[in-house]
This record gives C-alpha cells, structure tokens and sequence, in this order.
C-alpha cells in the first residue's frame, strides 16, 4: 500500500471562484496597494463575505502571493514548457511579453504598485521581488554568455550593466505607460531599448556622448 497521501482535486466551480478572487485582488491591489487594498473590498466585488476569501485563501497575504504567481504563469503561458527559454530567445522573449503587456494593463499596474510597496519594511512580497530579480539578471547574463559564445565575442565586463539596464528599462516604462499610455508606446519603446542594448554588448562602438 503506498504510504502517499492523494488529495481531493479541487472541483471546477472551486477552481473559477479561486481564479475570479485572485482577479478581483490583482485589480484591487493594483489600484489601491497591497496595504490599503482591503479583502472586503476584494470580497465584495466576487459577491463573497471576508470570511469566504480567507477560506479560499487562509491569509491576505497568501492571496497577494497568488496574484504575483498567476502574474508570473501568464508571462510564459505561450511557451512550449512554461519556462523562459535561454540565448536570443530570451531577448525576443521580453519584447513579446512587453507588447502582451500593452494589452493588459490591469496585470501590468498590479505588478508595478506591488514591486514599488516591496521596498517598504516587511512587506510580504518582499522577498519574492527580491529573489524575481536576481533570477531575472541572472538570467539576461547567461543568455548574453550564449549569444556571445555563438557569435565569437568575448563577453564584455559591462553584461551585468546590461542585464540591469533591461530590467530597468522594462519596468520604467511600464510607470511611464500607466501614466500616460498616449505618449509612451510601451511594446516598441521596450523593444528598441532591448535592440540598442544586446547590440552595445555583440558590437561595441565609441559612445557618442563620452566626454
């Protein structure tokens, strides 16, 4: 007899409310914050009691690390085994999920008011941002390794700048974006930046601007 325990799999309806809750939470946290987005406004809006959230969830903290999980999932959704893949890819990879983004902006403002909170002395999602960034640079500089390993270029000392300077860019014109999503063409403005900069890596040049 095996000694695992099989757990009941949650029925569908359970399923649909669970993903309708952390709906509800991503829009509230991303309008309101994780600390004055309240579960009885998020209670409220999938006709639940607080009680009924804490249920689903057992914390209002759990539930925030639901909605960064589901944020996390919907960025490799399209890819073949759900993982960010490695080398030019990863490049291409981004600038995909930057022109997703411009079409989910509720995604995109709970990601951005939640990672801005993370700073703050503990915050629950402290650690996850924490930890979502140094595997996301660690990431761009491997892929940049492969890249330059296939084209026969010695990787330059600037890689992590590199690395950083994407992250950066990526999530500085997501602000730039929900505030004036007129002006900021978020997918194609990402998508230059990422060009300019793994083309400064492959083919370095004189800056222009250097004193």
């Amino acid at each position: 007899m095996s000694d695992t325990v099989k757990r009941p799999r949650s029925r569908p309806e359970t399923l649909a409310k669970r993903r309708e809750i952390v709906h509800a939470a991503m829009e509230v946290f991303g309008n309101k914050g994780f600390t004055n987005g309240t579960l009885a406004e998020i209670a409220e809006q999938v006709g639940m009691t607080h009680a009924g959230i804490l249920h689903h969830f057992g914390s209002k903290d759990q539930l925030l690390m639901e909605v960064l999980t589901y944020r996390d999932q919907s960025d490799v959704a399209d890819l073949e085994e759900q993982h960010i893949p490695g080398g030019i890819e990863l490049f291409r990879h981004l600038v995909r999920t930057a022109f997703a983004n411009a079409q989910r902006a509720g995604i995109v403002q709970a990601f951005v008011v939640l990672s801005g909170e993370s700073v703050t002395d503990a915050h629950p999602a402290q650690a996850y941002f924490a930890e979502r960034y140094r595997v996301l640079r660690g990431e761009v500089i491997e892929a940049f390794g492969v890249v330059c390993a296939e084209r026969g270029v010695t990787a330059p000392e600037t890689v992590a700048h590199a690395a950083n300077a994407i992250i950066a860019v990526m999530d500085g014109l997501q602000v730039q974006w929900l505030h004036a999503p007129e002006a900021v063409e978020l997918a194609e403005a990402t998508e230059f930046a990422i060009d300019a900069i793994v083309s400064a890596v492959l083919d370095p040049r004189p800056s222009p601007i250097a004193g």
